[in-house]
């Protein structure tokens, strides 16, 4: 591809059109030049400070010194003096400005590099001869047409030179720092470019030049406009998955573009892939550290993240403090606050408030935070919401935290990517899964070496994991009283683990002891209470010990949790005729599974309605459709309440029957206790037809 069309692809990734107001949205040309009045306007001085022998409050911008400062940093000497204090710490002192460039007071800019000559001001480096001009307002020679080209026709010819000009940031701005390369003003002229459009990084210490940068596909500057106004489009509309293969196109045309990295990285924030959206904004603030958009964007991956400190550095250097963006310092204050309070109640052991904290913090940006989940976690594990505790590490095993780096902070001196670990052994080991628990706890260790705190929780799962597999082997065996001293011994050292309590449970319904069965079973169900194997083992053993009552509590809570389950609805069939039974109540006509009986006669229907216990009458038609819908429904509420007679009549078969209960409308329901009748529904929906059902089913037991 020709210099001149290359220069052309990367002057079109400026034009980024997308609506305003939104942080994570496509960036386009208006963002490009926000502190220019046209890219095309001769550079002028913006009003000078008050104190103009501050460093720290030079002329000429509504942003940050600390991003004009590192701007220059970035063209002067790489990424090391643009991207920051990596911990997220900020620096008491401004950025160093690169050699070559002063400012004398709030005096005008100082211009650095090759001679003077006419062209436009090339190079692909950081460098050049150091020559000061006394002038105002120091612009790179040559005109600069309104059309957005240098004008090569009027101009002298630019002499070689064997270091190229670099315009160093001052009290005047020309495209926020940027630098044109790989090209010099030509009769066609080439449009002013950004840094984030130049030919290859910036950096010194990367191993890709200009030379050995490989060239894109043949493309045209339209199409890359085209390619990205279409994405554009569609991530206006919240379809930010087909936005993304657009951007992935631009950003192959046009891979250095800092433009295109912030569009791909507003697409993966759509579609929540954080981790990849965090590495392109992390490279668009490489190529073009001077960029505000690309700042604002990895800022408030970093407040998501939970890592304040490194937010706060960003936000700074767009000087956002100072400016109309208040939300977002807010944000920032108010996750800080509840992170902090939420660890300092974790020292204290005070769960409730760590989890009210941790939820603020949440609330308030810090949603992909490990360290606030892992805190919310660890709170209801201590809480016995275990099912909430695991929800919670399941949606921070869906971050990619390996991508990201290490958190700096530390919980009672534990680092806090050992600390998060610690928690997902816990709750693994809570819900039984020993052997992940192991490999979790062993894997902090690794991060956190000589914390004792690590090393005893790492000591009580393995103990805990060698008990369970004891008791389980023994158990096998046919050996349950061991089993059972076993799985105590586990216990000792995790004396909340429901999973042992359940399994100890089990070897005493082994040996027949019934009540100490139960025992166990309550301390499972006082900790995790919907714990499913608990609850059928005490059910079980009430029934063992004819506690008929509490026997059909447990196996009605069963029949809603497991409503397909047949031997749970068969045993609270049993369990409710042998509570009738002790209550002396009638259950010669209790059947169980039974289907809807046909009622074809007036004395099969007082038979029906006046026998013990509780009868649905319901009154259909043949050609009905709205009875062909519930009928099936009618067949569902027939095993799932066993001990209720479900009767139907036919009103076009046996008219008599429909006349002598005044039925006019099908399909009707009518429900009978003890021969008196309860309830009328005449086309009921299907959610008060069961509850109607299963009210009085429940009453009757």
């Amino acid at each position: 591809m020709a210099d001149a069309d290359r220069m052309r692809l990367r002057a079109a990734a400026l034009s980024l059109h997308d609506d305003e107001g939104v942080r994570d949205k496509p960036d386009r040309k208006a963002d490009v030049f926000a502190d220019l009045g046209s890219p095309v306007s001769p550079l002028r001085l913006r009003p000078a400070a008050a104190t103009p022998s501050s460093s720290s409050s030079s002329a000429g911008s509504s942003k940050s010194p600390a991003l004009g400062n590192a701007a220059a940093a970035a063209v002067g000497r790489g990424a090391g003096a643009a991207r920051g204090n990596h911990s997220g710490e900020l620096e008491g002192s401004n950025p160093p400005r690169p050699p070559g460039h002063r400012r004398s007071g709030s005096g005008p800019l100082i211009f650095s590099g090759g001679s003077s000559s006419t062209g436009s001001v090339g190079g692909c480096g950081a460098g050049g001869s150091t020559a000061s001009s006394p002038l105002t307002n120091a612009l790179p020679t040559g005109n600069i047409c309104p059309s957005g080209r240098v004008a090569g026709a009027a101009a002298a010819p630019q002499l070689p030179r064997t270091r190229p000009v670099v315009l160093g940031s001052g009290t005047g701005h020309y495209g926020h720092g940027s630098i044109m390369r790989g090209g010099s003003g030509s009769a066609g002229g080439v449009t002013p470019a950004r840094s984030s459009i130049g030919a290859g990084p910036l950096h010194s210490n990367s191993s890709r030049s200009p030379a050995s940068c490989p060239a894109p596909p043949p493309a045209s500057s339209a199409g890359l406009q085209e390619i990205t106004n279409a994405g554009n489009e569609l991530y206006k509309k919240g379809r930010y998955g087909e936005a993304l293969r657009y951007y992935d196109r631009a950003v192959t045309m046009c891979p250095d573009s800092a433009a295109c990295r912030g569009n791909r990285a507003a697409a993966l924030i759509g579609l929540g892939r954080l981790a990849e959206a965090f590495r392109e904004c992390e490279e668009a603030v490489r190529l073009d550290p001077a960029s505000s958009r690309a700042h604002g964007r990895l800022a408030s991956l970093w407040l998501r993240f939970g890592m304040v400190d490194k937010a706060r550095m960003h936000f700074t250097l767009i000087g956002s403090a100072n400016q109309s963006d208040h939300a977002e310092w807010q944000k920032l204050h108010d996750v800080e606050s509840h992170q902090g309070r939420c660890i300092d109640a974790r020292k204290i052991g005070d769960w409730k408030s760590v989890l009210r904290e941790a939820d603020a913090a949440i609330a308030n940006g810090a949603d992909s935070s490990p360290l606030l989940l892992a805190l919310r976690s660890e709170a209801l594990l201590w809480l016995h919401k275990l099912e909430e505790a695991d929800s919670t590490i399941t949606s921070l095993l869906k971050l990619d935290n390996a991508s990201l780096p290490s958190m700096p902070t530390t919980l009672s001196g534990m680092a806090a990517d050992s600390y998060v670990l610690i928690v997902q052994a816990q709750v693994n080991m809570a819900f039984g899964r020993f052997d992940s628990a192991v490999a979790l706890a062993e894997k902090a260790r690794l991060i956190d070496r000589g914390n004792s705190e690590v090393e005893g929780i790492l000591n009580n799962v393995r103990l805990v994991a060698m008990a369970r597999a004891d008791g389980n082997d023994l158990f096998k065996a046919g050996k349950f009283a061991e089993a059972s001293i076993a799985y105590g011994e586990g216990l000792k050292y995790e004396p909340s683990n429901p999973v042992l309590y359940c399994n100890r449970a089990a070897c005493w319904s082994k040996l027949g002891r019934w009540a100490k069965a139960v025992e166990d079973c309550n301390e499972a169900l006082r900790v995790q209470p919907n714990y499913t194997k608990a609850l059928l083992r005490r059910a079980a053993s009430y029934a063992k010990l004819e506690r008929w009552a509490d026997c059909v509590r447990d196996y009605e809570v069963l029949r809603k949790d497991l409503p397909g389950d047949t031997e749970v609805a068969e045993a609270l069939f049993h369990a409710q005729v042998a509570l009738k039974t002790t209550r002396g109540e009638e259950v010669s006509n209790m059947k169980f599974g039974g289907e809807v009986e046909a009622v074809t006669s007036l004395e099969q229907l007082r038979d029906a309605i006046h026998s013990p216990g509780v009868s649905v009458l319901y009154f259909m038609a043949t050609m009905s459709q709205q009875c062909a819908q519930i009928a099936p429904y009618v067949d569902s509420l027939c095993s799932e309440c066993p001990l209720v007679n479900f009767l139907k009549v036919n009103v076009d078969e046996s008219p008599m029957v429909a006349r002598a209960e005044n039925v006019r409308v099908v399909p009707t329901f009518k429900i009978y206790k003890d021969g008196t009748r309860v309830k009328e529904m005449i086309c009921p929906s299907l959610q008060v037809l069961r509850y109607s059902v299963r009210h009085y089913a429940v009453s009757s037991s």
